[in-house]
């Protein structure tokens, strides 16, 4: 599936800011199941954009506005092509994962995590699953069908909520599913992370496909590493496999590591954030036009 995703944030400040400081991670990933053919970055007032990859495999896109300034917008524009993602085979034991080697090579994601620290009351409801869970996969799928159940309740939670809370108000948003997920996970010894991208959906929670353009939100979803097979990507928020209509852009300890938009700025401290997200599928065969065959995807102006 060929994908057009055009990303815009726009700040408006309670007066002048003399200067800020950002860095954006809104880059669609490549991996095997996922191509950019087109991305790029503009910003108004117009500054000077440098990239690097972070500790995590993230590209982080960096930017500075000097000049005096009111308000701030920043366009992400990109097309990727998108593929199914298999399946893990079953038949991996679950004694596997506590294997010395292999627990010591997915440290980071067995351990709590700023968005991820959980207690007695998660952990008493995670490891019940593990009861009867026939193999790793198995295991997983135990839990993400355990978090599908919470309650799907759109602009009920903030990013700073911790899991306990979620699971005691039993709902929240896709962030809340992966990060409970994530530490039922990791209190059951599977290595799991956190994943920050795009869903081409017209609900998020029941994964209804939009038409041709939609409008959605950034999605989190969850990777769980299943030994002698890799990591495999589950989503708790739809209870639908990860395929061609999600789009990675990042993926990390929890959505700490893969924040879209971060920075700093000197002036007023009121300002007004908006977000849009577009998306619109593509013909396969059309790759931009003659002699531009990276040509970015073209979306009517009304959002600009």
């Amino acid at each position: 599936m060929r994908l057009g995703i055009r990303y815009v944030t726009r700040f408006e400040y309670g007066g002048p800011v003399v200067e800020s400081q950002n860095e954006l991670r809104a880059c669609p990933a490549s991996d095997p199941s996922q191509q950019v053919v087109h991305y790029g970055v503009t910003t108004t007032p117009v500054a000077r954009v440098a990239s690097h990859v972070d500790y995590w495999g993230t590209r982080v896109d960096t930017f500075g506005v000097a000049a005096p300034h009111d308000r701030l917008e920043v366009v992400a524009a990109a097309t990727v092509e998108t593929a199914p993602r298999p399946t893990p085979p079953s038949g991996v034991p679950v004694a596997a994962l506590a294997d010395t080697a292999w627990c010591d090579a997915h440290l980071e994601f067995l351990l709590a995590s700023p968005h991820v620290t959980w207690g007695a009351d998660l952990a008493d409801r995670a490891r019940p699953l593990a009861v009867g869970a026939e193999d790793a996969t198995d295991l997983v799928r135990r839990v993400v069908a355990d978090v599908g159940a919470l309650e799907y309740r759109p602009g009920g939670t903030e990013v700073g909520v911790g899991v306990e809370e979620v699971l005691a108000a039993g709902g929240g948003v896709c962030q809340d599913f992966a990060h409970v997920a994530v530490a039922m996970l990791r209190e059951l010894g599977v290595p799991a992370r956190y994943v920050s991208g795009y869903f081409f959906t017209a609900d998020d929670r029941t994964g209804a496909d939009g038409g041709d353009e939609v409008e959605v939100e950034t999605h989190a979803w969850v990777e769980a590493a299943i030994p002698g097979v890799g990591w495999w990507a589950v989503d708790p928020t739809n209870l639908q496999p990860v395929g061609e209509r999600h789009v990675v852009i990042g993926r990390g300890r929890d959505y700490d590591d893969v924040a879209p938009l971060r920075g700093i700025y000197s002036g007023p401290p009121e300002h007004e954030l908006s977000v849009n997200v577009r998306m619109r599928r593509l013909a396969l065969g059309t790759r931009g036009a003659p002699g531009a065959p990276d040509a970015p995807a073209r979306f009517p102006t009304s959002d600009a």
